[in-house]
């Protein structure tokens, strides 16, 4: 799986916090190791608050990627 290929996508636009970060980590709990995710979130503050849950649980931050609204999360499951 690559960035450009993820094994799952979420979408949790209209969630905030601690929401995006939640689902995010029951997601990332589904997939194997060295699966990809991509999250699509619009709350300003995922962009801090998954960041520093990827890097407190181990996972690999491969891209954020901003829109005029969204973020795009890709995250590399790594334990």
């Amino acid at each position: 799986m690559s960035a450009s290929n993820p094994a799952k996508s979420i979408d949790v636009r209209g969630l905030y916090c601690p929401e995006p970060v939640f689902r995010t980590k029951m997601e990332i709990e589904r997939l194997s190791i060295g699966e990809v995710l991509k999250i699509v979130a619009d709350d300003p503050e995922s962009e801090e608050d998954i960041s520093r849950w990827v890097k407190r649980n181990g996972h690999e931050l491969l891209a954020i990627n901003k829109s005029q609204k969204d973020l795009e999360f890709v995250i590399k499951k790594a334990k």
